[in-house]
């Protein structure tokens, strides 16, 4: 099969032939249908994941076509368009039965724990409790959305933060993840300030739902101006980014006993941010992280979308080739783009 590659950190990502991958007992193989691009795989290819051993090949939102099954696969078919959420449950560990598969203690993600979907093929671990099969209404490259931004947002609005109609949102950073955060938090009815530095990521948040947009870079008093739009600080506020600014912005500018979701990943420098830590004793502050969603929870996401509260697919800015990625994933870091990019040609 075809699939892009590196072989060192930080090092050229170049299109080869490489064997096409079994399934285990228990798995199944997908041909790739669409994949998205996502600031995980840079972060991934900088070598900030210890997951991931060289050779390697990224890629971890996709749907696909299950094209090979495990024998001990019951619940899908050859045949059957699946998608899986970027972190995967074993099924077998505490967390996975207590329903939390998100945080299993045996996790697989494809493009870090074993080579991912930019590739024509691409093998995926304990089908039966990860799969999730796409209804015909949803494309590929909608499909594909979900993955990892969207689920993230979804489960960090819904499931961590618990948004109640009314309520001020904070989102700082407006990439994939936090422009779905602003779509999901809207359609619950919250009043969402979108944090940015690019002036049109940021007409793009006020188009998929935020009440007033900041521009970072501008402003000389985020904190200040989130306090004041929202007359006291934001209920919910999400580092949608991953910086020691927005995480120390996320929790300074939150009311009394609000909430901080950290969904943008800490690394390098800013793994160990600081925190206002005398605000969250004295406001009763809660920080929570927010990490990937379950399979078996995607019912209400789906259904949200068939019914028209959620367009994923106005996050899709364009497609590319299997080819065009290899030069682009190493810019992700330049934030570019304002929306999705999907490989959907192999």
């Amino acid at each position: 099969m075809k699939a892009a590659i590196y072989e060192a950190f930080k090092g050229k990502i170049a299109l080869k032939e490489v064997p096409s991958p079994s399934p285990e007992n228990h798995g199944v193989v997908l041909k790739t249908s669409a994949t998205g691009m996502c600031l995980s795989d840079w972060h991934g290819w900088q070598g900030h994941d210890k997951d991931i051993v060289l050779p390697h090949v990224p890629g971890h939102e996709l749907v696909g076509e299950i094209v090979a099954l495990g024998k001990d696969v019951k619940n899908f078919r050859i045949g059957e368009r699946v998608t899986v959420p970027f972190v995967g449950g074993c099924g077998s560990c505490y967390q996975c039965h207590s329903g939390n598969h998100q945080v299993c203690d045996h996790q697989s993600q494809p493009g870090f724990t074993h080579w991912g979907s930019f590739a024509e093929y691409v093998k995926l671990d304990f089908a039966d409790v990860n799969l999730v099969r796409m209804p015909e209404e949803i494309s590929d490259e909608t499909a594909c959305i979900l993955g990892c931004r969207f689920i993230t947002s979804f489960r960090a609005i819904v499931e961590q933060g618990r948004i109640k109609g009314g309520e001020y949102v904070a989102v700082h950073g407006c990439g994939g993840v936090g422009l779905s955060a602003i779509m999901i938090a809207s359609a619950l009815g919250a009043q969402v300030i979108a944090i940015d530095i690019n002036n049109e990521t940021l007409q793009l948040a006020k188009e998929l739902g935020a009440i007033a947009t900041i521009n970072a870079r501008e402003s000389r008093d985020v904190i200040g101006a989130v306090k004041e739009i929202s007359k006291g600080g934001a209920h919910v506020s999400l580092d949608a980014l991953g910086s020691q600014e927005t995480c120390f912005n996320s929790i300074a500018n939150l009311r009394k006993r609000g909430k901080h979701i950290q969904v943008g990943l800490m690394t390098g420098d800013s793994q160990y941010p600081k925190i206002p830590m005398d605000q969250v004793i004295a406001h009763e502050l809660e920080i929570l992280g927010s990490h990937g969603m379950q399979a078996y929870k995607y019912a209400e996401l789906l259904e949200m979308i068939r019914g028209g509260k959620l367009s994923p697919q106005r996050l899709l800015e364009k497609t590319v080739s299997l080819e065009e990625s290899l030069s682009l994933l190493p810019q992700m870091d330049k934030f570019n783009h304002k929306g999705v990019v999907v490989i959907n040609t192999f």
